[in-house]
């Protein structure tokens, strides 16, 4: 068959360690010889990051904002430990940070659903996507351990000298306590990708604070997007036919245990980090969950939820055999794809994306998987294959599609 032609590249940002050889493999057996791929490539393994001054990571968010599309592979945010092992002039900051700054972005994850690999919860039947603010809260607040008795005040001054405070807590003893912040442009950037991937996916979007208890703090982002939602996406949402939604966190959290899932729930900063590790364990693993940075201007970057596997990469060092799950990194590629496809009105580009992920849903469910996979599957005497194997196995389903 001829290859599928591409108009427009995609931005290529490769990683480090165990997904690295994966990207390869799954370039060699999966893409190259069905497609005629197109890409900016930027690297950005530890090392070449560090040659560049991490330069490259920049590089690559600003080519995803010339191409609209990226696809990025899972890489190394250094410790002391990479500091050493890397020989690095820096702890560089973590790459997903930088782009997701860059790019403005919120981040979209959602369970990969396979027969034979059943949610804990048995109601479950459709995806649960993860939307997670990625600014403020906790992960900006500031602290003070508090020694002994003494007056905690907050305390803000404005431009022009004049001071606005109020009492957090006259201590009688030793204690602690703690700031928190946020900015409106980054709530109303977060709500605008909520509702705009919503849209692009045709599924309902909750969102929930705890609004009754925080009636300053919480209340803004409750305020925000319902502003937003009015003015600009309601016409929208009604067209499509999904709705938007707000409820308190708790009434969510007992929503979605009962609920059969197929819906966004959009989470501040904190509850998205504890819920969407909630999510990806309760339907199986974080090899099986999607991923995708979107932006307020319409730039998509897909990628990995997880790592990038180092035990298997110093296994794979030494020459032993590895079985590591690349459905992640595969449906990283064929979101790309797709998403490239559907902006350059590339409709072969589209099915074969849809055909790349049904080759690997079909493989699984045939009985053929990764040895992480056969750990909790409940198909009986499944077959564990190997990193290079799988993806093979994954070539034939796809080959007998296209």
């Amino acid at each position: 068959m001829d290859k599928i032609q591409m108009t427009t590249p995609l931005v290529e940002m490769d990683g480090d360690e165990m997904t690295r050889i994966l990207w390869s493999m799954i370039k060699e057996e999966l893409l190259l010889p069905f497609v005629d791929l197109k890409t900016e490539y930027y690297d950005l393994g530890l090392e070449h990051r560090n040659e560049t001054n991490d330069q490259v990571t920049a590089d690559s968010a600003n080519a995803t904002k010339k191409y609209g599309v990226a696809v990025k592979c899972a890489t190394i945010t250094p410790n002391a430990a990479r500091m050493d092992e890397y020989h690095l002039k820096e702890m560089w900051k973590s790459p997903n940070g930088t782009i997701r700054a860059m790019l403005d972005g919120t981040v979209f994850r959602a369970p990969i659903i396979v027969k034979g690999i059943e949610p804990c919860v048995r109601n479950w039947k459709k995806p649960i996507t993860i939307a997670r603010h990625a600014y403020g809260d906790v992960y900006k607040a500031v602290e003070i351990k508090v020694p002994g008795a003494g007056t905690a005040e907050l305390v803000y001054t404005a431009e022009d000298g004049s001071k606005t405070s109020e009492v957090i807590h006259d201590f009688t003893g030793a204690g602690i306590i703690q700031g928190q912040h946020n900015v409106n442009a980054s709530i109303e950037s977060f709500a605008r990708s909520c509702f705009t991937y919503a849209l692009d996916v045709k599924q309902d979007l909750w969102f929930a604070t705890k609004d009754t208890i925080s009636k300053k703090y919480d209340h803004t982002f409750k305020d925000i997007f319902q502003e937003i939602f009015d003015a600009e996406y309601k016409e929208a949402f009604e067209q499509a036919g999904i709705t938007y939604f707000y409820t308190l966190i708790d009434d969510a959290v007992a929503r979605v245990m009962k609920s059969e899932g197929g819906y966004i729930w959009a989470c501040k900063n904190y509850d998205g980090d504890v819920m969407s590790d909630m999510i990806s364990s309760a339907f199986g693993s974080l090899a099986m969950m999607t991923s995708v940075l979107v932006s307020p201007d319409g730039y998509y970057e897909y990628e990995a939820a997880h790592g990038t596997v180092q035990r298997h990469y110093y296994k794979h060092l030494n020459g032993e055999e590895t079985s590591t799950n690349s459905v992640a990194t595969i449906f990283a590629w064929s979101g790309a794809l797709r998403k490239r496809g559907e902006l350059d009105e590339n409709s072969a580009l589209m099915e074969f994306a849809d055909k790349l992920e049904k080759a690997c849903i079909q493989t699984i469910e045939e009985g053929r998987m990764t040895k992480d996979l056969a750990l909790i599957t409940s198909i009986e005497n499944p077959t564990v294959l190997n990193s290079q194997e799988f993806i093979r196995a994954i070539r034939s389903s796809l080959e007998a599609a296209l």
